[in-house]
């Protein structure tokens, strides 16, 4: 059974029974501000978990299924072993306060049975056996009995099977996990080896989550006003089990992947085990790359561009030579996923030259060698090799240098580490961990034109507020007219207005052309000159969005958004404030523009009282 032949089963047998198929969101979170990147499929509806809006009214059921492209980096030190990955899909069903528990139960074993293809007798189950003031999950333990005998149940507690919120506060509650007995023999611990046995014997490869509980910043546990499912099943697990391979490596889809990079004359050779692990992390960080690119994540020392530029960089470290070359690879992940994710197929020449400046950037790093670089940051002798012949001798950094060196001069841990360097990896995570909290309490502040809260502060004077608006609403026309002039790669990447002017950062991977700026100014003047009336409505995101309206960023936007309209010229999703008609403007001039980052420019402009005629 192959992997599409696995995404199809899924949504026909759920559109099946009453679900309406939603499209997966991108793998920048639309709603959720307190995490960087989509991990779980149930991120797009938490609003209609909560009840904060309709399902119904947005997709025509309470009934939902998708297939979810999803991001995580906890794991990111374990990709190469059987089963973890960066990026993977999640199939879920999800129903909005219709269905529950026994339902949910019967969905996965049926499907998994009769539509897979598995037998009962090589799964097994596991419920929340309740833990400090949480109760025994007492419902789903006598549901999993009509399928399981009593030794295929298993209890655990928060850690394995409490369902906590994607970021820090959403809804929450108990889950029942399936797992595969994929070598149907235990380890030396005999009886003991049960689901979730570290040995590798038990695959869980569907989570089944009751949502009736919301859980708060404070950690404080309320029930919602309905009860929900939300399930999710890894793609790649789950064509594992169905191909009756040993890893994700050798599924199909995966297979193909592996074997272009292997076909790489630059990758070189060391031993068989390392060979193996170097050649997954490549397969796995680039086909992260690749869809962290098409749904417009950029390259840079912030935020979701960190994760990219650390995916991307370390699967560069995986070649023995600087040569190396991803077309191949690129025009493979390409034709792989093109069907199921059209909407990144679209962008991929386009996410591919921004890969290259960066690919670019990084080989000048790599023609300094590592103890140079840390010679000059430590300001010690390098390494000292050994007599044996077995490489360069051991010399311990702290983890926070090794952090300092990634992260200042481009050094990862594996080219450190192949150096001879030593240092604790995981108290190197946690630096990454922290250096990603701090950009992600930055976020909250980044984007001041979607709100404009310096417009209603009382530091500023009434004029001062005033220039702020029609700055505002030329950010606006500036965005639409370099989408024009320049094409519709361009994305918004940040902007901010003071009285005196604006700033805004887009993506183009190219230094603008004097004809091209007059270009741009001409386009933004003539609106102005038009004298276009600034509209605004309030309306679901899905239909903002469905209405064409820009959208770049939203994981700042609430389910119910205000869209501005500058008569027939532009679009955008925003909170204000905005003028009334663009005569009011006043002349727009850009003073200068320039390079913020890696394939990132930034524009300063102003806007001056008086005619706006060349």
């Amino acid at each position: 059974m192959k992997t599409q032949d696995i995404r199809k089963k899924f949504l026909a047998y759920f559109v099946e029974r009453g679900h309406a198929r939603v499209p997966s969101s991108s793998l920048l979170p639309s709603n959720d501000p307190t995490v960087l990147l989509t991990s779980a499929g149930m991120q797009q509806f938490k609003p209609y978990f909560s009840g904060d809006a309709d399902s119904v009214k947005d997709f025509g059921s309470k009934r939902l299924t998708s297939i979810q492209r999803c991001f995580r980096t906890s794991d990111i030190e374990s990709v190469g072993d059987a089963t973890h990955l960066t990026f993977f899909e999640m199939l879920g069903n999800f129903s909005i306060g219709d269905y529950f528990k026994k339902e949910a139960i019967d969905f996965a074993i049926e499907f998994l049975t009769k539509r897979i293809g598995l037998s009962v007798d090589s799964l097994c189950a596991t419920y929340f056996k309740g833990e400090n003031e949480l109760k025994e999950d007492d419902e789903a333990k006598k549901l999993l009995a009509d399928y399981f005998p009593e030794n295929k149940i298993f209890g655990f507690g928060t850690k394995d099977n409490w369902w906590g919120p994607t970021g820090s506060s959403g809804p929450c509650g108990p889950c029942v996990e399936i797992h595969v007995d994929v070598t149907k023999k235990p380890c030396e611990r005999g009886t003991l080896c049960i689901a979730n046995c570290e040995c590798g014997r038990f695959l869980e490869i569907w989570n089944l989550v009751f949502t009736e509980f919301n859980q708060s910043v404070e950690k404080v546990i309320t029930p919602l006003a309905s009860k929900n499912i939300d399930t999710g099943m890894g793609v790649e697990r789950l064509a594992l089990v169905a191909q009756h391979v040993a890893d994700v490596f050798t599924t199909d889809e995966m297979k193909r992947i592996i074997a272009v990079i292997q076909g790489d004359e630059h990758f070189g050779k060391l031993t068989p085990l390392e060979d193996t692990m170097r050649c997954r992390i490549v397969a796995d960080h680039m086909r992260g790359v690749y869809f962290l690119l098409g749904d417009g994540v950029r390259f840079s020392n912030k935020e979701q561009g960190y994760i990219l530029r650390r995916l991307f960089r370390r699967a560069c470290d995986q070649f023995l030579s600087p040569h190396f070359d991803f077309r191949p690879l690129w025009k493979t992940l390409t034709e792989t996923y093109k069907d199921t994710y059209p909407e990144i197929a679209t962008h991929a020449d386009e996410a591919f030259q921004v890969l290259l400046n960066e690919e670019k950037a990084y080989k000048k790093i790599l023609k300094v060698s590592v103890d140079q670089s840390v010679q000059k940051f430590l300001k010690k002798a390098t390494p000292t090799p050994v007599t044996d012949g077995s490489g360069p001798s051991s010399r311990p950094i702290t983890p926070q240098d090794a952090f300092t060196l990634y992260s200042t001069y481009g050094i990862s841990p594996d080219r450190l580490k192949r150096a001879g360097y030593t240092f604790s990896l995981s108290e190197f995570e946690q630096e990454v961990e922290k250096h990603q909290h701090q950009s992600r309490e930055g976020s909250e502040k980044k984007f001041g034109g979607h709100g404009l809260n310096t417009v209603n502060s009382d530091t500023i004077s009434a004029e001062e507020r005033w220039e702020i608006t029609k700055l505002h609403t030329a950010t606006h026309l500036l965005h639409q007219a370099l989408r024009i002039v320049l094409g519709e790669h361009v994305r918004q990447q940040g902007s901010d207005i003071t009285a005196e002017r604006l700033r805004f950062d887009f993506e183009h991977p190219a230094k603008l052309t004097d004809e091209q700026k007059k270009k741009i100014e001409d386009l933004v003047n003539s609106v102005i000159t038009q004298d276009m009336a600034v509209s605004y409505s309030s309306m679901s995101l899905n239909e903002a969005i469905e209405g064409g309206a820009l959208s770049f960023f939203r994981e700042k936007y609430p389910p119910t958004v205000t869209v501005y309209t500058v008569g027939d010229f532009s679009k955008e999703i925003c909170g204000g404030p905005h003028v009334e008609h663009t005569g009011q403007i006043g002349h727009f001039s850009i003073e200068s523009e320039k390079s913020s980052s890696a394939g990132i420019r930034r524009i300063k402009a102003t806007v001056k009282d008086g005619s706006v005629s060349s």
